[in-house]
């Protein structure tokens, strides 16, 4: 109803393909959604800009004003608070979405209300599946950390139930034909196990819909089990129990900020300098200063 009240242009500026951000890249740093989400919003006619329907490729610049879902949004103001990135370990029995039709449990309502913008998670995990799923107030940050491009590892333990041989290895790292394309692990690590059921650890550069369930039921191997336990160079804390959290460090939320080339936020932490132990008496100093020893 509203979009039949506006016009769609917005009036050209001077050097557009040049000056300013793009609208979809502004809102998503401050946490509103993804970028591919936010990309949908000015498709179907939720943003506007200057008062006018925004459109794919339009960009801000400081002053323009900003409406999404009918809110103001003020960039200079709200780009204000740092980013923050959660480690949340999933248990199985739980969806990565905001509301479920089917009245599931979800990750979300297990986590703190952000100061702004709202938690994006960073890729998902399936509902039988359970470990690390991170989570963050920059929708930038989400957006690069799951573009393919960006060939990010990620890292699983796997039980499989079924006889897997050298040849069966062999196909999964080089490479199997699935309904969507080829995929592949990029290593294969056997974890133990006794047996019909065996652990493997698995990495791979991808984050497709059930990837790792499909790879090895292309070779007609159920996974019984299925935990993530690396995504980039974050690891699953080993006493991080399920349905838990804990927030990433400044440091570390710098290394992935630069891990995917946003600039980093935060200054280096001043560490005080250390200080130098005295030798104790009787040992650790050259023979000469320990007391009681004579000269020769």
């Amino acid at each position: 109803m509203l979009k039949d009240k506006m016009s769609t242009k917005t009036p050209a500026k001077e050097n557009d393909s040049e000056a300013g951000e793009r609208l979809q890249k502004v809102l998503a740093r401050l946490g509103l959604a993804s970028r591919r989400e936010i990309e949908e919003w000015i498709k179907s006619g939720r943003v506007t800009l200057n008062g006018q329907y925004a459109k794919l490729g339009d960009r801000y610049r400081p002053g323009d004003r900003i409406t999404a879902n009918g809110r103001p949004i003020d960039p200079s103001a709200e780009a204000q608070e740092p980013t923050r990135v959660l480690v949340y370990h999933k248990p199985t029995g739980e969806v990565v979405t905001r509301r479920d039709p089917e009245g599931r449990p979800v990750i979300f309502t297990q986590l703190p209300r952000p100061t702004r913008g709202r938690w994006i998670s960073i890729g998902r995990l399936d509902i039988n599946t359970q470990g690390l799923l991170l989570v963050t107030t920059n929708g930038e940050l989400a957006n690069r950390l799951m573009h393919p491009s960006h060939e990010i590892e990620r890292e699983y333990a796997v039980r499989v139930l079924g006889r897997v041989d050298d040849a069966m290895l062999d196909r999964l790292r080089q490479g199997v034909e699935l309904e969507d394309g080829v995929a592949r692990f990029e290593s294969i690590v056997n974890a133990g196990g006794e047996g019909a059921n065996q652990w493997f650890r698995v990495t791979l550069k991808e984050g497709r819909n059930r990837i790792v369930r499909r790879l090895w039921e292309s070779q007609n191997i159920q996974v019984s089990r299925l935990m993530r336990i690396r995504f980039a160079q974050i690891d699953l804390p080993p006493r991080l129990r399920a349905r838990t959290f804990l927030e990433l460090p400044k440091e570390q939320v710098n290394q992935l900020l630069e891990f995917v080339g946003l600039k980093p936020e935060f200054a280096p932490e001043a560490r005080a300098p250390a200080r130098e132990k005295a030798p104790a008496k009787g040992r650790g100093a050259p023979p000469s200063q320990r007391p009681g020893q004579r000269k020769r």
